[in-house]
C-alpha cells in the first residue's frame, strides 16, 4: 500500500458501510451533527445519542434555545455525554458566537472557516473538521486515533494531525479520476471523505490491530 487511495480501495472491498447512512454519521440533522461533534469529545457515541434525545425532548435544538435555556437544565440534559458542566458552557457560548457572527445555521455552514472554529473554546482540529465535513458538507477529511493506528499498521507514521490529514487527502485528490470507476457512479469529494472516514472507523471497531 503506497497511498490513501489504495487504503480506500482496500476498505471499500470490505463492505463496511452496509446499512449505514449515506454520509455515514448517524444523526437526524446537520444541526444535531454540530452539537454531537462537541458532545462526543471524550465519550462514546451511544452516550451522545442519549444527550441528543434529551435535547430533542426539551426542544433545545436551535441556537437561540441553547442560549436562552437555564444552564442547569442544559447540564442535566447532556449529563450522559460526560464533562457536562464544561460542555454545557461551551455549547452555550458557541451558539451565541454563531448567532452573532453568522445569524443562521445555514449561513454558518456556508461561510464558516476552520480558522474561525479553532478560535472557539473547546474546539480542536478533529472537532473542527468533523463539523466542517459532516455538518457543513465542506471538503475536509476527519482523521483520528483510529486513522493513525490503521495507517501505522501499513507502515506510515506522522508527527501531527495536519500531516496525517494531508496524506489522506492527497492520495484521494491525486487519484480522483479513478474514484467514479471504483464506486460505479459520480461521488462528491465531501461525501467521499465522509465515507472514507466512516470506513476507517467501522474497520477499526471490528479489527484489533
Amino acid at each position: 500500500m503506497s497511498n490513501s487511495y489504495e487504503l480506500l480501495e482496500f476498505l471499500k472491498n470490505q463492505n463496511l458501510l452496509e446499512g449505514h447512512p449515506e454520509f455515514w454519521w448517524s444523526s437526524a440533522s446537520d444541526f444535531e451533527i454540530l452539537i454531537g461533534a462537541i458532545l462526543t469529545q471524550n465519550t462514546k457515541w451511544t452516550n451522545v445519542e442519549k444527550s441528543l434525545e434529551n435535547l430533542r425532548k426539551l426542544d433545545l435544538l436551535s441556537f437561540q434555545k441553547l442560549i436562552d435555556i437555564d444552564l442547569e437544565v442544559l447540564i442535566l440534559a447532556i449529563t450522559p455525554s460526560g464533562f457536562k458542566n464544561q460542555k454545557a458552557v461551551r455549547l452555550k457560548q458557541l451558539a451565541k458566537n454563531i448567532i452573532d457572527e453568522f445569524i443562521t445555521f445555514e449561513n454558518f455552514c456556508e461561510n464558516v472557516s476552520k480558522e474561525w472554529l479553532l478560535e472557539q473554546k473547546g474546539i480542536g482540529l478533529e472537532t473542527a473538521d468533523a463539523i466542517l465535513c459532516y455538518a457543513c458538507h465542506q471538503e475536509f477529511m476527519v482523521v483520528d486515533k483510529y486513522t493513525q493506528r490503521l495507517v501505522k499498521h501499513f507502515g506510515f507514521e506522522f508527527e501531527n494531525y495536519e500531516d496525517l490529514q494531508a496524506w489522506c487527502e492527497y492520495g484521494i485528490n491525486e487519484n480522483f479520476d479513478k474514484i467514479s470507476k471504483l464506486y460505479g457512479f459520480e461521488i462528491s469529494l465531501n461525501k467521499l471523505y465522509c465515507r472514507f472516514h466512516g470506513k476507517i472507523i467501522e474497520f477499526m471497531k471490528s479489527n484489533k490491530l
